[in-house]
């Protein structure tokens, strides 16, 4: 399995792209550093998961990107909170890191049954 053939790897990219993008002339830096690293892991623990040889291992790092979802999900309620994220595009992000983490759940799933069998 390839990172690059799963809709959650090219999901959470693009969503880690768009932070980036959105976040690139703020001047609070250490906010900015904190969800752009957030976001960026997402993708990163998903590549690192399912290109790892053993299904424990890929879990593992599953189980980061899920913790990752998590953290950026309360930096985005923060950011909006302070009004460094505008409501529209933060509502569009929780919706977006929440599909995320559900279908990293569902590969999960997945993992878990080859496991089993």
């Amino acid at each position: 399995m390839k990172c690059e053939n799963l809709d959650v790897w090219k999901r959470s990219a693009a969503l880690s792209s768009e932070l980036y993008l959105y976040f690139r002339e703020s001047k609070d830096f250490s906010f900015k550093d904190q969800i752009t690293r957030s976001g960026l892991s997402i993708p990163s623990n998903i590549a690192e998961g399912v290109e790892r040889n053993s299904d424990k291992e890929s879990i593992h790092f599953l189980d980061i990107a899920q913790g990752s979802c998590a953290e950026l999900k309360t930096q985005i309620y923060i950011g909006m909170k302070i009004d460094y994220i505008d409501r529209e595009n933060g509502k569009k992000w929780i919706e977006e890191v929440s599909a995320i983490n559900r279908m990293i759940g569902g590969l999960k799933k997945s993992i878990k049954k080859e496991l089993a069998t």
